[in-house]
């Protein structure tokens, strides 16, 4: 996108609008949900067998499987994320229930992460209420305001390295213990404990069952790759060159969604075994459209289809792009930084 264009604000469907257009796609459907889960869940078990057996052989060969696994993680996870906006079942109690047992499954709290999630939708692109849920961002001038530590610090945070290879540390450590807040209360914090003793339950029993090997070769290296792959997700969701930032008083909940959001084109394989969540412009318009509607809702609506388009190597390479550049409405590298200074 030109700067001349970056610089007119993108404009939006008005609310009569789109929610018209989504209306037909937005709501559960309990037999496709109970679908969904349970040849997710049984596909999931198998791979762990799998991986299990193929231990007698060699630790490699069971490592293989660990791909498998994390991707079948990476779809119970979005099922959870379903559940948290009540499009994955009709039922609140059957939405708790199965939130709280794929939540232990992917070692997230389903309550606290269904609480910072609704934070997220509510300010995504809005530069002063950064920080639910959202990978830290920083505006060029934030940045060259920080003391040269701050620099490093906030440079060795936005690495890919640190993003794929750390961030799954982080989550599985983070999530264990959470401070209150105004996104924790009693009803997320019961939720961070209850998580953690039925992991702690879960990890003993298949120790006593199976083994160390069981958590060791088969479970924690299938949950890190869903972890880095999950990050990586998140993070071309809302950070690319022409994302949507804001100020408050100026932001407005359809663009960010229809322009804030990408739109991640993926492999069918790749797009099934993350659930469609690709899709985001669509998800964030519309929470409620459930993940198994996303591409048809997109399909037949043209108002949703000026979403920012990325490739599997667009998603990739954007994980160099680091701060929000206020003058030429962009998100740019540390590099681009540099080579402006210079000129």
């Amino acid at each position: 996108m030109s700067a001349e264009a970056r610089a007119v604000a993108p404009r939006s469907p008005s609310p009569a609008a789109w929610r018209a257009a989504v209306a037909p796609y937005v709501g559960p459907d309990a037999s496709r949900a109970f679908l969904q889960l349970s040849t997710t869940l049984v596909l999931l078990a198998l791979s762990f067998t799998l991986s299990y057996q193929l231990y007698d052989l060699s630790m490699w060969a069971a490592l293989a499987v660990a791909p498998l696994s994390a991707g079948l993680l990476v779809r119970t996870f979005i099922f959870m994320h379903d559940c948290s906006h009540g499009s994955f079942l009709p039922w609140r109690w059957a939405s708790d229930l199965v939130g709280f047992v794929t939540g232990v499954l992917t070692l997230t709290p389903f309550a606290q992460w269904r609480r910072d999630h609704a934070l997220h939708h509510a300010s995504s692109g809005d530069l002063e209420r950064r920080g639910h849920g959202d990978i830290a961002t920083l505006t060029v001038r934030e940045y060259l305001a920080r003391t040269p530590r701050g620099r490093l610090s906030y440079r060795l945070a936005r690495h890919p390295a640190a993003l794929l290879l750390v961030g799954p540390l982080y989550l599985m450590i983070n999530q264990r213990f959470r401070p209150r807040s105004k996104a924790t209360g009693d009803q997320q914090i019961a939720s961070v404990w209850s998580t953690n003793a039925a992991i702690l339950v879960l990890g003993a029993l298949t120790v006593m069952l199976f083994g160390w090997h069981a958590l060791l070769v088969v479970y924690l290296p299938a949950i890190y790759l869903a972890a880095s792959a999950g990050i990586w997700l998140f993070y071309v969701q809302h950070q690319f060159e022409d994302a949507y930032w804001e100020a408050s008083d100026s932001w407005d909940y359809a663009t960010a969604a229809l322009h804030g959001s990408s739109h991640l084109v993926l492999p069918p394989v790749l797009q099934w075994f993350t659930g469609n969540i690709g899709l985001h412009h669509v998800h964030h318009l519309a929470p409620r459209i459930p993940n198994y509607r996303l591409q048809r809702c997109h399909d037949a609506t043209p108002l949703l289809q000026v979403a920012p388009v990325l490739t599997l190597r667009a998603g990739i390479s954007a994980l160099r792009l680091a701060l929000w550049d206020e003058e030429q409405r962009r998100m740019v590298r540390f590099s681009d930084l540099a080579e402006a200074r210079s000129a």
